[in-house]
């Protein structure tokens, strides 16, 4: 959307939660110029021409650039979920947001709707009381929403500037999540690129080589390469072999490395595999470690021979 930019970025004051940082975290990249005003004096949440205002004012209306979400009749997703101020500001500026913050325009939709998804949502619905936090069990204290929280000045606190201190620290911590957020779903994306040539250099065969290690379960899984057991890719000086996830949750591999491998490391790993330059191989089984890559592709090669060979009798 295009907006003037503003003078002022207008929030209100008191005890501060996630909606409004968060909100805070997207509009002040997009207008650093910008003053963050914190009040709820009817002078500075009444729409004006220099300002945008936000989790206050009593008004949703784009045109004014005013989005709250507490009156009565407040605005909801198309499925019927709240926003809160942070989805409201998302839905508006979300996108000029990741263009701003670099993400190529081919990626800036999907990188949107996973953040909506996955981060911007949960802050609606907690920040509205659809969502508990106690539904985390043990973790309830640990949800972001209330870590941001515990930042706020205890009760007796009589520095007067205490409040708006907390406010920048919290705003800070905030932006950190946000932007660590947004620059893995987009490099997710950008490695699918990378994992999917990657995949098609593979063939019919059982190992994937990467040039660096990245995320490649999701490009796999998308590739529908149910073939693939076994990944290698360079890591510092090493080089690494791993196994692929059967599911997005739990450790189950398609395929385990040798259990004669299991826990050893330089010559007892050599004996055992018969690889000159085989390091470390880890006691569950899951990843290993190598001084070349021809050394870890054959580690590779071994490790899917044994893995074809266990599934034969069951087939058979």
């Amino acid at each position: 959307m295009t907006t003037p930019s503003p003078t002022y970025l207008v929030t209100h004051n008191g005890g501060f939660h996630a909606d409004e940082l968060m909100s805070s975290v997207i509009l002040t990249r997009l207008f650093p110029q910008a003053e963050i005003k914190r009040s709820r004096a009817p002078d500075w949440i009444t729409p004006a021409e220099d300002r945008i205002i936000y989790d206050v004012g009593g008004i949703y209306d784009e045109q004014a650039q005013i989005f709250d979400h507490h009156q009565r009749g407040a605005p909801l997703r198309e499925d019927g979920q709240p926003y809160s101020s942070f989805g409201l500001i998302w839905k508006h500026y979300g996108h000029a947001y990741l263009a701003a913050f670099g993400v190529p325009p081919e990626h800036i939709e999907t990188v949107w709707a996973n953040f909506d998804k996955g981060f911007v949502l949960p802050i609606d619905l907690v920040d509205n009381g659809a969502l508990s936090p106690s539904s985390a069990g043990q973790l309830s204290g640990m949800t972001l929403p209330g870590l941001l929280e515990t930042l706020k000045p205890v009760f007796d606190e009589t520095d007067p500037q205490a409040e708006t201190q907390a406010f920048e620290l919290a705003l800070t911590i905030a932006r950190a999540f946000v932007e660590a957020r947004i620059a893995r779903s987009a490099a997710k994306l950008r490695a699918e690129v990378m994992v999917q040539d990657a995949i098609t250099a593979a063939g019919d065969g059982h190992i994937l080589e990467l040039p660096m290690g990245m995320p490649f379960r999701p490009a796999v899984i998308k590739a529908g390469a149910d073939h693939l057991l076994f990944v290698i890719n360079p890591r510092g000086k090493d080089w690494a072999l791993g196994g692929i996830r059967k599911e997005d949750e739990g450790f189950a591999l398609r395929a385990d490395l040798p259990a004669s491998w299991a826990g050893l490391t330089g010559a007892d790993l050599e004996a055992a595999s018969g690889v000159q330059g085989a390091s470390f191989c880890h006691n569950g089984r899951f990843i290993a470690a190598a001084t070349s890559r021809e050394a870890a592709l054959a580690m590779a090669q071994i490790a899917v021979r044994e893995a074809l060979a266990q599934e034969t009798p069951a087939q058979s």
